[in-house]
């Protein structure tokens, strides 16, 4: 074994929530053979990725060195997971291995790009169920979240044993998904754990997680006292919230319509798997349109404010003919991510014109989160009694918190964002080296580098603004007329209060007047001044320097 090291690779999902990706290797510096756990998306926002449509990670490492790669281990089902599959397997080019409800998604997700080889996802059943890949022992350690058939990875090499937790909570009564195992957990380190990484989310929340069957009553006593239709919006992955509301919504009397294709989609496959086996029947919206209000109650995607989702076609009027009227009731039985605020507080607003009743996740009666809060992070800590805890899943500020709540639990702590290699071969676990690493936006159909320029240039427009200057020469190289500007995203009048593409075009002409034939000879150097003189007037008309086009054309 000398010679030989064990690392941890984050490519995404430290230092952040969400696009998460993992690498572990083993062997020889530089030659060791690796696996992935998770290949997961983040979502753009307006602010800082405008027109984007996912983000995913930054997987050029990888696929460097994608003929060393054994294969990719999905945790669980969620977007932040499970999302880039599509959109990067053909990249990597290798088999993906998931428990049975998560590789019915992941196949769904290669089928949209076309990708149908039955070969390409396999499942694996729950510990102590293994997969042999290399120097790799990998099984699913089954663990409780807000999505069917979680796993934590148990990871076995010749260095040792580590521990990936994925997305976990403390719950014993889950209503839909693997109950936390205690036995199970405690079973698995007794052999000795050199390495915990751990879910992070939640390490700022100071008491106990609550429980899902906790909420059922709760919910169903909003139902039965809600006096129209009730409209009802939550993660779509997650299955035992859709089964809680819904068997809720029975039990008040209220017929339960699904709208939106993740919400549909989600449900079919937990069915599909067999792990949906009591889920109330559903009407179609153009039945619950025929029943009276107070007996309806839709089921709808959209918590996060995703302005396509059913939410937000419902706060902007009808929705496949059904319509929100005043003394409605619409509860968000979610907990809104950070960064999301503005459009879920958006949809709030809208409902709100319409008379419709909000109730959202303030008082904690709503929802229970699907992530182990601070007590039950240092429980875990003292389950598995780890050499090293390795904090992941969260934001830097979790990071480090987490690091200070195993000190403080007697545990050594190593913070490890992305792009940081940390060799965990010794007991002492140490960083190896940094790698570069970023993220692929997904803008349309083609995927761009963060670094390529096309969203910093959206965003340039967007604060600037944007001038074309066209200009026509002739024969000899003198302007055939003036030149003429179009502007976009800019106020029709400044400072002077003419016209702003007349005081641009006069302002530009004088200087094309006085210039002499060597710098209009000078592509280069006349598209410059052009550019420079637009920016200049732009500046003293209206307080901003706008993106340019110059187009100088040259008739032959």
């Amino acid at each position: 074994m000398s010679g030989e090291r064990l690392i941890y690779l984050p490519l995404g999902g430290a230092g952040e929530i969400g696009m998460n990706c993992y690498v572990y290797g083993y062997g020889a510096p530089g030659r060791e053979r690796l696996i992935v756990v998770d290949l997961g998306v983040t979502f753009p926002d307006m602010d800082t990725t405008p027109g984007v449509d996912l983000i995913l990670p930054d997987i050029a490492w990888l696929a460097e060195r994608r003929d060393r790669i054994e294969g990719i281990f999905i945790t669980h089902a969620h977007e932040d997971h499970v999302g880039a599959v599509g959109h990067l397997h053909s990249r990597l080019d290798v088999p993906i291995y998931a428990r049975a409800f998560t590789a019915n998604i992941a196949r769904r997700k290669l089928e949209e790009y076309g990708i149908v080889d039955p070969a390409a996802v396999r499942t694996v059943s729950a510990w102590p169920e293994t997969v042999s890949l290399g120097p790799f022992e990998v099984g699913f350690l089954p663990v409780s979240h807000s999505i069917p058939e979680s796993a934590g990875m148990v990871i076995d090499t010749a260095a040792g044993r580590v521990v990936h937790t994925g997305d976990f909570k403390i719950d014993v009564t889950p209503v839909v998904g693997d109950p936390f195992d205690r036995a199970m957990w405690a079973s698995v380190a007794e052999g000795g754990v050199k390495a915990l990484v751990c879910d992070s989310t939640n390490v700022f929340s100071p008491h106990e997680g609550r429980s899902e069957l906790s909420i059922g009553p709760e919910i169903e006593t909003l139902m039965r006292s809600a006096t129209g239709m009730v409209v009802a919006t939550t993660f779509a992955s997650n299955i035992a919230r859709l089964k809680t509301l819904a068997q809720a919504a029975t039990r008040a009397g209220r017929s339960v319509c699904l709208l939106g294709r993740a919400m549909r989609r989600m449900v079919e496959a937990a069915v599909e798997t067999g792990l949906l086996t009591d889920f109330p029947h559903t009407v179609a919206p153009e039945d619950a349109v025929q029943m009276p209000r107070e007996n309806v109650m839709l089921l709808v995607t959209g918590s996060q404010g995703e302005r396509r989702a059913a939410s937000a076609q419902l706060a902007n009027g009808k929705y496949l003919g059904l319509q929100l009227k005043e003394g409605d009731t619409f509860l968000f039985s979610s907990k809104t991510i950070p960064g999301n605020e503005r459009g879920v507080i958006r949809i709030m607003n809208m409902l709100s014109e319409k008379g419709v009743d909000i109730i959202d996740d303030s008082s904690g009666r709503y929802h229970v989160s699907g992530h182990a809060n601070r007590p039950d992070l240092a429980a875990m800590h003292a389950l598995m009694r780890p050499d090293t805890v390795v904090p992941m899943h969260g934001e830097h500020r979790h990071l480090r918190e987490h690091v200070k709540l195993a000190e403080e639990g007697g545990f050594s702590g190593i913070l490890a964002v992305n792009g940081t290699m940390v060799d965990l071969t010794d007991g002492t676990p140490r960083v190896a080296e940094f790698v570069e690493t970023g993220r692929t936006y997904l803008d349309g159909s083609t995927q761009v580098g963060a670094l390529d320029g096309v969203v910093r240039d959206r965003i340039r427009m967007a604060l600037n603004g944007h001038v074309v200057v066209t200009l026509i020469l002739d024969e000899e190289g003198d302007p055939l007329g003036e030149p003429w500007c179009e502007v976009m995203g800019l106020p029709e009048t400044g400072a002077s209060r003419a016209p702003l593409v007349e005081v641009l075009e006069s302002d530009l002409n004088q200087f094309l007047m006085r210039a002499s034939k060597k710098t209009l000879a000078n592509e280069d150097a006349l598209e410059k001044e052009l550019r420079t003189i637009t920016r200049r007037t732009s500046q003293s008309e209206i307080g901003k320097k706008p993106e340019v086009t110059v187009v100088i054309s040259r008739l032959a």
